[in-house]
């Protein structure tokens, strides 16, 4: 059984930084690809970034770039998201979602290709 476990989420003040951690168990394929989505009250579920375990490729949402930054390590079953100079509007529940290889540029935004997905983990930025 795949099992998907994010954490690292908290209360933080604006322009303060979190690292989330996602942690893959249960895959029976390698080199998965990662991603990181965020919904925030009363909207959509929306991509904030991706990265392929097996080729290092990261991808980010536009508004995100610059501020989070996606990492793994070398078990390629732990993603990290750092995420800097954090604004209210960060403010949102964050899943980690795991596919098989390889990763699609076009339609990694979209929550429907995404295979498995974690409980979320909260992150609030208070203003």
């Amino acid at each position: 059984e795949v099992q998907l476990q994010a954490s690292g989420g908290g209360l933080v003040q604006v322009g303060g930084s979190l690292r989330l951690s996602c942690v893959v168990s249960g895959l029976t394929f390698d080199d998965p690809v990662i991603a990181w989505f965020r919904q925030a009250p009363g909207r959509e579920r929306e991509a904030a970034s991706c990265i392929s375990t097996g080729e290092g490729t990261t991808l980010y949402a536009d508004s995100l770039k610059g501020r989070f930054t996606i990492s793994t390590d070398n078990t390629k079953t732990t993603v990290y998201l750092r995420m800097d100079n954090l604004k209210p509007e960060d403010t949102a529940i964050y899943y980690c979602a795991v596919d098989r290889p390889p990763l699609s540029e076009r339609l990694w935004t979209a929550t429907w290709i995404w295979d498995y997905w974690g409980q979320g983990t909260q992150v609030t930025v208070s203003s």
